[in-house]
Protein backbone atom coordinates (compact mmCIF):
# COMPACT_ATOMS: atom_id res chain seq x y z
CA UNK A 1 0.00 0.00 0.00
CA UNK A 2 2.70 2.72 0.76
CA UNK A 3 4.34 1.48 -2.32
CA UNK A 4 1.28 2.65 -4.66
CA UNK A 5 1.35 5.64 -2.41
CA UNK A 6 4.69 6.63 -3.30
CA UNK A 7 4.07 6.11 -7.25
CA UNK A 8 1.33 7.72 -7.16
CA UNK A 9 3.17 10.78 -5.34
CA UNK A 10 5.68 10.43 -7.69
CA UNK A 11 3.18 10.93 -10.90
CA UNK A 12 1.78 14.25 -8.99
CA UNK A 13 5.28 15.80 -9.38
CA UNK A 14 5.43 16.16 -5.55
CA UNK A 15 6.70 13.21 -2.92
CA UNK A 16 5.70 15.97 -0.51
CA UNK A 17 2.05 14.83 -1.21
CA UNK A 18 3.10 11.45 0.36
CA UNK A 19 1.37 10.66 3.61
CA UNK A 20 2.61 9.55 6.39
CA UNK A 21 1.30 6.28 7.71
CA UNK A 22 1.89 4.88 10.81
CA UNK A 23 0.96 1.11 11.73
CA UNK A 24 -1.90 1.17 14.76
CA UNK A 25 -1.29 -1.32 17.90
CA UNK A 26 -3.25 -1.79 20.32
CA UNK A 27 -0.72 -0.93 23.01
CA UNK A 28 -1.41 -4.44 24.99
CA UNK A 29 1.45 -6.75 25.64
CA UNK A 30 0.13 -10.56 25.09
CA UNK A 31 1.20 -13.78 26.41
CA UNK A 32 1.92 -16.30 23.82
CA UNK A 33 -0.65 -18.17 22.66
CA UNK A 34 -0.10 -21.94 24.36
CA UNK A 35 0.51 -24.68 21.15
CA UNK A 36 -2.36 -26.95 21.19
CA UNK A 37 -2.37 -30.37 18.79
CA UNK A 38 -5.97 -30.20 17.85
CA UNK A 39 -5.76 -34.14 17.34
CA UNK A 40 -7.40 -36.17 15.12
CA UNK A 41 -10.67 -35.33 13.69
CA UNK A 42 -13.34 -35.40 16.43
CA UNK A 43 -10.43 -34.84 19.09
CA UNK A 44 -9.36 -35.45 22.00
CA UNK A 45 -6.80 -31.87 21.21
CA UNK A 46 -3.78 -32.32 23.69
CA UNK A 47 -4.74 -30.20 26.34
CA UNK A 48 -8.11 -32.11 26.91
CA UNK A 49 -9.41 -34.20 30.31
CA UNK A 50 -10.73 -37.32 28.88
CA UNK A 51 -13.58 -38.17 29.85
CA UNK A 52 -14.36 -41.63 28.51
CA UNK A 53 -12.25 -43.26 25.74
CA UNK A 54 -14.36 -46.38 25.40
CA UNK A 55 -12.51 -48.35 28.02
CA UNK A 56 -14.12 -47.54 31.27
CA UNK A 57 -15.77 -45.32 33.42
CA UNK A 58 -13.53 -44.05 36.02
CA UNK A 59 -13.93 -40.40 35.77
CA UNK A 60 -17.65 -40.81 37.08
CA UNK A 61 -19.08 -41.33 40.62
CA UNK A 62 -22.12 -43.37 40.42
CA UNK A 63 -21.47 -45.25 36.94
CA UNK A 64 -21.87 -49.33 38.75
CA UNK A 65 -25.08 -49.46 36.67
CA UNK A 66 -23.49 -48.60 33.41
CA UNK A 67 -22.51 -50.21 30.84
CA UNK A 68 -19.52 -50.20 29.02
CA UNK A 69 -18.98 -52.52 25.74
CA UNK A 70 -17.17 -51.93 22.26
CA UNK A 71 -16.01 -48.38 23.29
CA UNK A 72 -19.37 -47.25 24.16
CA UNK A 73 -21.22 -46.57 27.54
CA UNK A 74 -24.86 -47.36 28.22
CA UNK A 75 -26.75 -45.31 30.21
CA UNK A 76 -27.96 -47.69 33.33
CA UNK A 77 -30.01 -47.16 36.62
CA UNK A 78 -29.18 -43.64 37.20
CA UNK A 79 -27.11 -40.62 36.22
CA UNK A 80 -23.39 -40.19 36.52
CA UNK A 81 -21.20 -37.50 37.59
CA UNK A 82 -17.52 -36.44 36.79
CA UNK A 83 -15.45 -36.53 39.43
CA UNK A 84 -13.86 -33.52 38.61
CA UNK A 85 -15.86 -29.84 38.71
CA UNK A 86 -15.33 -27.81 35.64
CA UNK A 87 -17.18 -23.98 35.17
CA UNK A 88 -16.05 -22.58 31.64
CA UNK A 89 -15.76 -25.30 28.92
CA UNK A 90 -15.61 -26.64 25.51
CA UNK A 91 -17.21 -29.88 25.75
CA UNK A 92 -17.38 -32.82 23.20
CA UNK A 93 -20.08 -35.46 23.79
CA UNK A 94 -21.32 -38.41 20.90
CA UNK A 95 -24.31 -39.92 21.36
CA UNK A 96 -26.76 -42.29 19.86
CA UNK A 97 -30.13 -42.97 20.81
CA UNK A 98 -31.61 -46.86 20.57
CA UNK A 99 -32.02 -48.03 16.33
CA UNK A 100 -34.97 -49.44 17.29
CA UNK A 101 -37.44 -47.21 18.18
CA UNK A 102 -40.10 -47.03 21.08
CA UNK A 103 -41.89 -44.47 22.55
CA UNK A 104 -42.66 -41.04 21.19
CA UNK A 105 -41.98 -37.08 22.01
CA UNK A 106 -39.88 -37.70 25.41
CA UNK A 107 -40.30 -41.31 26.09
CA UNK A 108 -38.02 -41.78 22.96
CA UNK A 109 -33.79 -41.99 23.43
CA UNK A 110 -34.47 -39.46 26.12
CA UNK A 111 -31.00 -38.60 28.11
CA UNK A 112 -29.48 -35.16 28.67
CA UNK A 113 -26.41 -33.40 29.48
CA UNK A 114 -26.03 -31.05 32.18
CA UNK A 115 -23.22 -28.56 32.66
CA UNK A 116 -22.31 -27.91 36.26
CA UNK A 117 -24.91 -30.56 37.26
CA UNK A 118 -27.93 -28.28 36.69
CA UNK A 119 -27.77 -26.55 33.18
CA UNK A 120 -29.32 -29.20 30.71
CA UNK A 121 -28.84 -29.57 26.92
CA UNK A 122 -31.44 -32.19 25.53
CA UNK A 123 -30.52 -35.51 24.49
CA UNK A 124 -33.61 -37.51 22.57
CA UNK A 125 -34.55 -39.00 19.70
CA UNK A 126 -35.89 -35.75 17.80
CA UNK A 127 -36.14 -37.55 13.98
CA UNK A 128 -39.68 -37.55 12.73
CA UNK A 129 -40.37 -37.65 16.86
CA UNK A 130 -42.47 -34.38 17.37
CA UNK A 131 -42.72 -32.85 21.08
CA UNK A 132 -42.15 -29.57 22.46
CA UNK A 133 -39.96 -27.50 21.08
CA UNK A 134 -37.80 -26.16 23.88
CA UNK A 135 -37.79 -30.39 24.92
CA UNK A 136 -36.36 -31.90 21.24
CA UNK A 137 -32.62 -32.77 20.74
CA UNK A 138 -30.21 -29.36 21.17
CA UNK A 139 -32.76 -27.87 23.51
CA UNK A 140 -31.82 -26.21 26.83
CA UNK A 141 -34.50 -27.52 28.61
CA UNK A 142 -37.52 -26.22 28.74
CA UNK A 143 -35.92 -22.56 27.97
CA UNK A 144 -34.71 -22.44 24.45
CA UNK A 145 -35.54 -24.77 21.27
CA UNK A 146 -32.56 -25.21 18.81
CA UNK A 147 -32.12 -22.74 15.87
CA UNK A 148 -32.62 -26.13 13.60
CA UNK A 149 -33.40 -29.85 14.24
CA UNK A 150 -30.40 -31.46 12.93
CA UNK A 151 -31.00 -35.24 13.93
CA UNK A 152 -29.92 -37.83 12.73
CA UNK A 153 -31.72 -41.13 11.92
CA UNK A 154 -31.98 -43.46 15.59
CA UNK A 155 -29.33 -45.39 15.94
CA UNK A 156 -26.57 -43.00 13.93
CA UNK A 157 -24.16 -41.70 16.24
CA UNK A 158 -24.52 -37.72 16.56
CA UNK A 159 -22.35 -35.23 18.28
CA UNK A 160 -21.96 -32.16 20.70
CA UNK A 161 -19.49 -29.46 20.93
CA UNK A 162 -20.66 -27.05 23.20
CA UNK A 163 -18.83 -24.09 24.38
CA UNK A 164 -20.30 -23.10 27.71
CA UNK A 165 -19.74 -19.69 29.97
CA UNK A 166 -20.67 -20.30 33.45
CA UNK A 167 -22.76 -18.14 35.69
CA UNK A 168 -21.13 -15.51 37.64
CA UNK A 169 -22.38 -14.37 40.77
CA UNK A 170 -21.20 -11.24 43.01
CA UNK A 171 -20.11 -11.19 46.87
CA UNK A 172 -24.09 -11.10 48.15
CA UNK A 173 -24.43 -14.22 46.28
CA UNK A 174 -26.81 -12.19 43.81
CA UNK A 175 -26.57 -13.09 39.67
CA UNK A 176 -23.75 -10.99 38.32
CA UNK A 177 -24.03 -12.68 34.56
CA UNK A 178 -26.03 -15.39 33.42
CA UNK A 179 -24.91 -18.37 31.97
CA UNK A 180 -24.40 -18.61 28.04
CA UNK A 181 -24.31 -21.96 25.20
CA UNK A 182 -22.95 -22.40 22.32
CA UNK A 183 -24.66 -25.88 20.76
CA UNK A 184 -23.17 -27.61 17.63
CA UNK A 185 -25.16 -30.21 16.53
CA UNK A 186 -23.98 -33.04 14.14
CA UNK A 187 -21.43 -29.87 13.17
CA UNK A 188 -24.36 -27.19 12.53
CA UNK A 189 -25.23 -24.22 15.04
CA UNK A 190 -28.33 -25.30 17.20
CA UNK A 191 -27.54 -22.56 20.09
CA UNK A 192 -25.84 -19.22 19.20
CA UNK A 193 -24.54 -18.01 22.74
CA UNK A 194 -27.84 -18.46 24.25
CA UNK A 195 -28.45 -16.83 27.61
CA UNK A 196 -29.38 -19.85 30.32
CA UNK A 197 -32.28 -18.41 32.51
CA UNK A 198 -31.34 -20.78 35.35
CA UNK A 199 -31.40 -23.82 36.49
CA UNK A 200 -33.18 -27.04 34.79
CA UNK A 201 -36.96 -27.91 36.20
CA UNK A 202 -39.45 -30.16 34.80
CA UNK A 203 -41.58 -28.75 37.37
CA UNK A 204 -41.02 -25.05 37.84
CA UNK A 205 -39.48 -22.39 35.99
CA UNK A 206 -35.48 -21.89 35.68
CA UNK A 207 -34.00 -19.79 38.49
CA UNK A 208 -30.48 -19.43 39.70
CA UNK A 209 -28.88 -20.39 42.80
CA UNK A 210 -25.90 -19.40 43.94
CA UNK A 211 -23.51 -22.28 43.49
CA UNK A 212 -19.79 -22.64 42.94
CA UNK A 213 -17.66 -21.75 40.15
CA UNK A 214 -17.10 -25.25 39.55
CA UNK A 215 -19.71 -28.04 39.65
CA UNK A 216 -19.50 -31.85 38.13
CA UNK A 217 -20.61 -32.43 34.73
CA UNK A 218 -23.79 -34.71 34.86
CA UNK A 219 -25.16 -37.04 32.06
CA UNK A 220 -28.92 -38.14 32.80
CA UNK A 221 -30.97 -41.60 33.04
CA UNK A 222 -33.98 -40.84 32.01
CA UNK A 223 -35.20 -45.11 31.48
CA UNK A 224 -33.70 -45.01 27.76
CA UNK A 225 -30.60 -47.07 26.80
CA UNK A 226 -28.73 -43.89 25.12
CA UNK A 227 -24.81 -44.63 24.22
CA UNK A 228 -22.22 -42.58 24.74
CA UNK A 229 -18.73 -42.20 23.80
CA UNK A 230 -15.50 -39.62 22.71
CA UNK A 231 -16.57 -37.27 25.31
CA UNK A 232 -13.72 -34.99 25.96
CA UNK A 233 -13.78 -31.51 27.79
CA UNK A 234 -11.33 -28.33 27.70
CA UNK A 235 -11.23 -25.95 30.50
CA UNK A 236 -11.42 -22.50 28.87
CA UNK A 237 -9.48 -19.22 30.21
CA UNK A 238 -9.43 -15.65 29.45
CA UNK A 239 -6.36 -14.67 28.21
CA UNK A 240 -5.21 -11.41 29.73
CA UNK A 241 -2.71 -8.87 28.59
CA UNK A 242 0.20 -7.21 30.45
CA UNK A 243 -1.28 -4.11 30.04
Amino acid sequence: MAGLLLVLALAAGSIWALPIIKEYTSGKVWPEPKVVDPGPVGGPPSDAIVLFDGKDLSAWHGAESWKVADGVATVGGGPIYSKQPFGDCQLHVEWATPAIVKGSGQGRGNSGIFLQGVYEVQVLDSYENPTYYDGQAGAIYKQSPPLVNACRKPGEWQTYDIIFRAPRFDDDGKLAHPARLTVLQNGVLVQNHTEVLGNTSYYLAPVYTLHAAKLPLMLQAHGDPVRYRNIWIRELKKMKSGK
